[in-house]
């Protein structure tokens, strides 16, 4: 579409008949350079541009960034004092900072709510004015404290994120009634939608503390929470999305079904798995182990502690200690005088493996015939997360990785690369993750050691490996590990949202670090490359994802609770305990409700707990030799002879069946 000299792209849009109203209604169009303009724009020269919808990303950012805009101006209605901080758009919605006298309370998220629907429905302008210089825009912003320290930072923002300022220019966006009169404005880069019509459904979430420009030394400002989307049947889908992910929260599910905890006494981010959830830890340890052992990986361990030379020569004391829990000073000794007679050693809780299976390697002289030698471990580490970032299961400061570390040829990379992300893939796979893209972070030239060269042969091999596994490849610039470029693996779960998974870094930096060396066919000594690569992450946070993904009702490989036995009444009981004892032979764990509760009440009871297997029985079955299948959802198979019943039973199981079974998909291996 072309947007001629001196007409503005509302007029294009309205001339090529583009929608106006509705989901699809052109916000804003993208010119030539890729940058965002506001219908209201016009080009000093003709331009070819792309209309931009409300029911696209870019289109949901403005609409978005435009509530933000209100929301503010409803702040300060109701509010004549509040200061403002910035109010950018995030992902599927928008928040703004105040500085106020008083935390906001509901009532006031209600009150603010009111105002902006009232501010909505009077269609306001959203006009953009240049200021003509930074002195004007102080003069202008003299009661703005936070918008006069963005004036004098412009060129340092981050604009992605702070869309109050940047492009070279202080512009300010008013709003104006009906009247042509401004009734209130706000230092901003833009784009916006025309008036406040176009901000068809909104609502205000939540009330969070946040400290000015995420830095802790200052002021700490009150932030509210909102979504906008470009339809009413949006918001209400987005609503519902976030009930149901509530209704999945982990946190919440490891407490219903007594899965785990985190007590007071042990501290933030150290979760304890009770025995329910100890059983559903060990199975996903056990098959992973299972399917490394014949992947060729061999098994190491190795302790929780270290002294500090360790991470010394490892660069993680210069580049990761921040997230390290202090060092325990040990070991010194001092005579009855107090005179140091021998100096201490700082000891570190271990915030990764990988220095540990250097020195494994190291241990004794390697040979090319061992490479590539794969290394595995289920490790402890511990990371000092700060309290507020510290979320459940999700992120922790106690862990388990299953942490593999590959040391290999350079003609053997690109091969070992591609046969691995096959590997996590598959087994990402088995656990029930089927959805997944990758992501390629690439080097922080702020932060990184080692030479170009050997960066830019590690981040080719990924990027071929990525692109020959056929998933999409998303660029994550600046997002590399100061040792090396990774490949990480994005898994979508059955609500949609995006999880990092596994992790693959190729490192040409530490094993020249420790000196890691391998004798090559033509006797020299050769240094070999090592491949960095956690499948779960850690466990505890795939606990958490797999708990959300399946809303607790584990596939039933997975169930702590595999098969609850249901008697109809007393006599029942014993026909029941014989099955269970079959059962139990292959391995199934299984418990008889024996209590004194009405059968439907047992029934109910399970059914909440999750368990995938009910069997009932009753004078009938008994007499038949028979049991009843009951599901979680609540479809039933009656009369299936104990003998039928047991081997379906089993055979779901060790076939590892992701799927809830029910009558219709569990039917066909009782007939």
């Amino acid at each position: 579409m072309k947007v001629p000299a001196g007409t503005t792209a509302g007029a294009a849009v309205a001339e090529a008949g583009l929608p106006s109203k509705g989901a699809d209604a052109v916000v804003v169009v993208r010119d030539a350079d890729g940058a965002l303009r506001d219908l209201a724009w016009a080009p000093e020269a003709d331009v070819e541009v792309e209309a931009v919808a409300a029911d696209t990303e870019d289109g949901r950012s403005v609409i978005r960034h435009s509530a933000a805009h209100v929301l503010a101006q409803a702040v300060q209605n109701l509010f004549p004092d509040a200061k403002l901080g910035i109010g950018p758009p995030v992902k599927d919605g928008f928040y703004y900072d105040f500085d106020v006298d008083r935390p906001f309370t509901p009532e006031d998220l209600q009150a603010l709510e009111k105002r902006m629907k009232q501010i909505l429905k009077s269609g306001q302008k959203f006009a953009r004015r240049r200021l003509e210089s930074v002195e004007a825009a102080k003069q202008e912003l003299a009661g703005e404290p936070y918008k006069l320290e963005l004036v004098d930072l412009k060129s340092d923002v981050d604009t992605s994120e702070v869309m109050e300022v940047g492009g070279g220019e202080l512009t300010v966006y008013d709003n104006v009634d009906r009247h042509g009169e401004v009734v209130w404005g706000d230092l901003c880069r833009g784009p916006h939608v025309p008036h406040t019509r176009f901000i068809p459904a909104f609502k205000l979430m939540r009330v969070a503390a946040a400290y000015w420009r995420g830095n802790q030394n200052n002021q700490q400002l009150q932030r509210i929470y909102g979504t906008a989307w470009e339809s009413k049947d949006k918001l209400e889908e987005h609503l519902e999305l976030l009930a149901e992910a509530e209704r999945r929260d982990h946190r919440r599910l490891g407490s219903e079904l007594d899965l785990f905890s985190f007590p007071e006494e042990i501290g933030s981010g150290l979760p304890v798995f009770h025995p329910k959830g100890g059983i559903i830890r060990r199975e996903l340890e056990d098959y992973s182990r299972k399917r490394h052992e014949q992947a060729g990986y061999e098994f190491v361990n190795t302790p929780h502690i270290t002294k500090d030379t360790l991470f010394k020569t490892s660069g993680h004391l210069d580049w990761y200690q921040d997230g390290m829990f202090p060092a325990m000073h040990l070991d010194e000794e001092r005579d009855a005088e107090g005179e140091l007679r021998k100096p201490g050693v700082d000891y570190y809780l271990k915030p990764m493996n990988c220095p540990f299976h250097n020195l494994i390697f190291r241990s004794r002289g390697r040979s090319y015939r061992e490479l590539p030698l794969r290394l595995f471990e289920f490790g402890s580490v511990y990371r000092y997360e700060k309290s507020g970032v510290v979320h459940g299961l999700t992120r922790v400061r106690g862990m388990t990785q299953d942490d593999a570390h590959i040391y290999c040829t350079p003609d053997q990379l690109q091969d070992e690369l591609k046969s691995l992300l096959g590997f996590v893939l598959d087994l990402l796979r088995d656990y029930g993750l089927d959805d997944f893209y990758l992501e390629l972070s690439t080097r922080n030239d702020e932060k990184y050691v080692g030479d170009d060269e050997s960066w830019e042969v590690a981040t080719e091999a990924l990027r071929s490996a990525a692109e020959e596994s056929g998933l999409e490849l998303v660029p994550d610039p600046g997002g590399a590990a100061f040792y090396g470029p990774k490949i990480s693996v994005q898994a979508k779960d059955a609500l949609g949202r995006s999880w990092q998974m596994s992790t693959i870094q190729v490192d040409y930096h530490l094993p020249e670090r420790f000196n890691l060396e391998y004798t090559a066919p033509d006797g020299s000594k050769q240094r070999p490359i090592k491949i960095h690569r956690a499948l779960f992450g850690s466990i505890e946070r795939f606990f958490g994802v797999l708990t959300e993904h399946y809303a607790g009702a584990f596939p039933a490989w997975l169930a702590p609770v595999q098969v609850v036995g249901i008697p109809i009444a007393d006599e029942h009981v014993e026909h029941l305990q014989q099955v269970a004892e079959s059962l139990r032979a292959k391995g199934i764990r299984v418990d008889i409700d024996t209590s004194d509760d009405r059968m439907q009440k047992k029934i109910r009871t399970h059914t909440t707990q999750k368990v995938p297997f009910l069997l009932l029985a009753g004078g009938k079955d008994v007499e038949a030799g028979a049991v009843s299948f009951r599901f979680r959802d609540g479809t039933q198979i009656n009369g299936v002879p104990v003998d039928t019943a047991v081997d379906a039973l089993v055979d779901w199981v060790q076939r590892r069946e992701n799927a809830s079974p029910t009558a219709e998909n569990f039917q066909a291996g009782t007939a």
